[in-house]
């Protein structure tokens, strides 16, 4: 078995914040396609989990040294469609709200509004 060096990059912006939802979006690019030219899904599910992460911290920026910090301790994901193209945008919402540990549900989805992803997510604030 050979050695096989693999690259990758990826890039989005969450759109918008409140206090029920957060929103993000990414344009389909090359660095995120897998062999068979449709998004990786680890780049589906990170894209997912990190618009959920922005609902936890409730539109605070994330920065190193901060007092607390929402960690995904579970990540529940349905890979249910994919693309080769296009704008994908993320919507997270509320499932449970805690202190502590909260659960979002987040969908991504095509510009047409087809499901790409359905992730769950279970968050602890790690200090």
């Amino acid at each position: 078995m050979s050695n096989h060096t693999l690259a990758g990059q990826i890039e989005f912006e969450i759109t918008g914040v409140n206090d029920q939802e957060a929103t993000g979006e990414m344009t389909i690019t090359a660095g995120v396609l897998n062999p068979f030219g449709t998004v990786q899904a680890g780049a589906l599910v990170w894209f997912g989990d990190v618009v959920a992460t922005n609902l936890v911290l409730g539109g605070e920026q994330p920065q190193e040294g901060m007092d607390s910090f929402p960690v995904a301790i579970t990540l529940n994901a349905q890979l249910l469609s994919n693309r080769r193209d296009g704008v994908l945008t993320a919507a997270a919402c509320w499932v449970q709200r805690g202190r502590r540990i909260s659960t979002v549900r987040t969908q991504v989805s095509d510009a047409d509004g087809a499901l790409l992803l359905d992730l769950t997510s279970t968050h602890v604030s790690a200090r």
